[in-house]
């Protein structure tokens, strides 16, 4: 028997600075006993609950099932824990696979990719000497995605249940430069609190991802609506007629995007075209009105929620002379944005002053190794 199987608890892995939104979406969606750890939670659940989390989760980045954990002192406790896995119950021998560490405070394991190849021999050795063959490595898109955790002397390894990272919601079949991660414009929609009551509106909306986030939420898409599998259907004990009834359940609760509630713009032709070809991915996303304009021509965005991503300095590095763009910007907000609130994420902080707008308030929204912030703006 698994560790997940005996204690029903797995891991949901997240980004820094969401850890209150997470913990209320994953009570909503029926886990129990939430418990922070290291860049996440523990969590209970039933087959169902799991499913449900990695099916409609926003905010998740990864979700892990506990398949052992045991002493790791050095290498040799690491490849003899690999060896004892019965992988054969998790995955077929013609399955590719990628095995993912990270490691701290072992004294005899110092770095995450030499954990990672012990491992993977010991997975590749099991199979070896159980059948003769042994499965391939895939690193980009494996069929499995092996996690492996050690914190000082104790070792976890783990499947992930997600079947890769969740942000990679499916829709994205334009891009531009640098876009913005789905989690994270999800957690700034989270965060604004934005319900659907007001319309939503992003100047500058590169790609359309805060667009496209918006469509699921309001319309209630699930966040794997165009994902192909999930990670816990290798999972031993996985109930297909459950998971077939349950993605049936929430697939027929996806309701109609009232007409114009989300719209955006931004003066890049290019930006505008991934746009609108990322939105017609969705279920009523074609009828999301995307025009190619510089925020600067727009007449008024009165009593609307502005939620964006302006681009800054280290997303593009092609941007010269980002003061007086934000300085423009927040001048925008000032004088033809009555009414309305504005989330405005900052990857370099620095632009905070140059907006010349004072904040309501700024929450730590790390992306891709920016120090981000994401900023309230009350515009009276």
């Amino acid at each position: 028997m698994f560790k997940y199987q005996k204690d029903k608890t797995y891991f949901a892995q997240i980004s820094e600075g969401v850890d209150t939104i997470a913990a209320v979406e994953l009570d909503a969606l029926g886990a129990t006993q939430i418990q922070p750890g290291y860049r996440g939670f523990h969590f209970s659940a039933d087959p169902g609950t799991l499913y449900r989390v990695n099916y409609l989760s926003r905010l998740l980045s990864r979700v892990l099932a506990p398949l052992h954990s045991f002493s790791c002192r050095d290498r040799d406790d690491l490849y003899r824990a690999g060896r004892s896995v019965e992988w054969h119950r998790i995955f077929p021998v013609d399955s590719t696979f990628a095995v993912f560490a990270n490691v701290s405070g072992n004294d005899e394991i110092r770095h995450s990719k030499f954990a990672a190849l012990c491992l993977k021999d010991a997975v590749a050795d099991f199979f070896r000497a159980k059948s003769g063959k042994r499965p391939d490595v895939d690193p980009l898109r494996p069929d499995v995605s092996l996690n492996l955790h050690i914190q000082q002397q104790t070792g976890t390894i783990s499947l992930d249940v997600s079947g890769g990272a969740m942000h990679r919601r499916g829709y994205r079949a334009g891009s531009v430069k640098a876009p913005m991660r789905e989690t994270l414009a999800a957690a700034a929609i989270a965060f604004s609190e934005w319900d659907g009551q007001s319309s939503l509106y992003d100047p500058m909306c590169g790609s359309g991802t805060i667009l496209c986030e918006a469509v699921m939420k309001v319309c209630r898409i699930p966040a794997g609506y165009l994902r192909k599998k999930f990670g816990f259907q290798f999972l031993p004990d996985f109930d297909a007629r459950l998971w077939e009834k349950i993605k049936r359940e929430e697939d027929g609760k996806i309701g109609k995007l009232p007409s114009g509630l989300v719209a955006g713009s931004d003066r890049d032709r290019a930006a505008v075209e991934a746009a609108r070809a990322n939105l017609r991915r969705l279920p009523g996303g074609e009828a999301v009105k995307v025009a190619q304009t510089d925020f600067r021509r727009i007449d008024s965005l009165n009593n609307t929620t502005i939620i964006c991503n302006p681009p800054y300095g280290i997303r593009l590095r092609s941007e010269k002379g980002l003061g007086p763009f934000y300085k423009d910007f927040g001048d925008f907000l000032k004088q033809r944005c009555t009414g309305s609130s504005a989330f405005v994420y900052f990857g370099d902080r620095e632009m905070i002053k140059r907006i010349g707008l004072k904040p309501s308030w700024k929450k730590v929204m790390k992306n891709a190794g920016l120090d981000g912030r994401l900023a309230k703006y009350e515009l009276f």
